[in-house]
């Protein structure tokens, strides 16, 4: 079934992507992101000018979800939203040291508060409808931790936390809430990843700064081996899939790409969750229902 599709930051990576190949399957969708008019404009135009192969159509919308005015007034414009998409989002990098407090605070309003302004401003018609889809994109950055990532991995520990007790609280009425935990992937996220303003600190720190250029090293090694799940389209098939999928039937958790062994700690973590649930009686509201 067709759907009308919401999805944020379509300025590039995972949301760009996902737009395209959305509107190819057929779907509309309401495509997302800052400075439309700005920095962005070209991003923008590219995704106006888009012809879909199979049907479907893309509007382009201004939002910049740490504002609760820009989100209201664009999902103002929107007549109807099925599914949203929170992709929105970047990541900060370096010891928590190294942060100011407002630095954490602005990391956390765009990764958990914005996804919830989001969700907050479409629930109202999901819920009259008793139908609806919330896709979260985490991170496996949101299930383990390793140093020179600490702010980043608050931003999606939180996510995954708030997401699962939405997913709680909305599957009565007829919503689903589900998480896509992508590894890296190709789309300049250590580029685009954010230092602290405190560099002096960073001295103190050298350990981290070698663990930390190791590992990029490492993982933009794996972006060159052809055989690794590192392109892109692995995420979108599985917002493709998750979207397909009837209603109480999607996985609370799905993990895209190179997993790290997460995987593991998924699998081994469900059965202690369901149980959990099944401890307070609560067990029919992991999915939606209706």
């Amino acid at each position: 079934m067709l759907k009308k599709i919401l999805i944020t930051g379509c300025s590039s990576g995972f949301g760009l992507d996902a737009a395209k190949s959305l509107a190819n399957k057929g779907h509309h969708v309401y495509a997302t992101m800052r400075d439309v008019d700005g920095r962005n404009a070209v991003k923008a135009q590219e995704l106006r000018d888009f012809a879909p192969s199979g049907g479907g159509s893309i509007s382009v919308h201004e939002m910049d979800v740490t504002s609760d005015s820009s989100v209201r007034d664009a999902v103002a414009g929107m007549d109807q939203v099925d599914v949203l998409i929170n992709n929105a989002g970047y990541g900060y990098g370096g010891p928590v040291e190294s942060f100011e407090g407002e630095e954490i605070l602005a990391q956390l309003d765009l990764n958990i508060v914005g996804t919830a302004r989001t969700a907050n401003a479409v629930l109202p018609g999901m819920r009259a409808r008793g139908d609806g889809l919330i896709i979260q994109v985490s991170s496996t950055a949101g299930r383990a931790a390793f140093p020179g990532f600490g702010v980043y991995h608050a931003s999606k520990w939180g996510l995954e936390g708030m997401s699962e007790a939405m997913r709680y609280e909305l599957a009565p009425l007829g919503v689903d809430v589900v998480l896509v935990e992508p590894g890296p992937f190709a789309t300049n996220f250590f580029e685009n990843m954010k230092q602290g303003s405190r560099q002096e600190v960073m001295d103190g720190y050298g350990h981290v700064g070698e663990f930390f250029a190791g590992f990029q090293t490492t993982v933009t090694e794996l972006f060159e081996n052809e055989e690794a799940p590192t392109d892109a389209s692995v995420v979108i098939n599985i917002f493709d899939r998750l979207i397909d999928t009837p209603k109480g039937e999607r996985p609370i958790r799905t993990i895209a790409g190179l997993d790290f062994g997460f995987q593991a700690l998924n699998d081994a973590a469900e059965p202690i969750r369901k149980a959990g649930l099944e401890s307070m009686g609560i067990a029919d509201w992991d999915g939606a229902q209706g």
